[in-house]
């Protein structure tokens, strides 16, 4: 436990953005395996909205520091791959 009066203020900082950062990731877990129902499900219409609030999610996440970019992007274009390749077999 922190003794001083700066590092329990710090403390209390890194616990609001630990349940933020943990919300988020939450959220975006659950965006993508709405987007994999969905296109497993073969309702692809759903998946492309499914797509795109993902992409805005992950984005952000990338923005705000939450995941490197990198790996949201690969992400994206792993899911955009996946839709691509649903409806070319439709």
């Amino acid at each position: 436990m922190a003794n001083h009066k700066s590092a329990e203020k710090r403390a209390r900082q890194a616990e609001r953005r630990r349940e933020r950062n943990r919300q988020a990731k939450s959220r975006i877990r659950s965006l993508e395996k709405e987007f994999r129902t969905a296109v497993a499900g073969g309702k692809l219409e759903e998946g492309k909205t499914e797509l795109r609030s993902v992409e805005g999610a992950l984005r952000r996440a990338a923005a705000k520091g939450l995941l490197p970019k990198r790996r949201a992007s690969r992400r994206i274009s792993r899911m955009a791959k996946q839709l691509n390749k649903a409806s070319a077999s439709k």
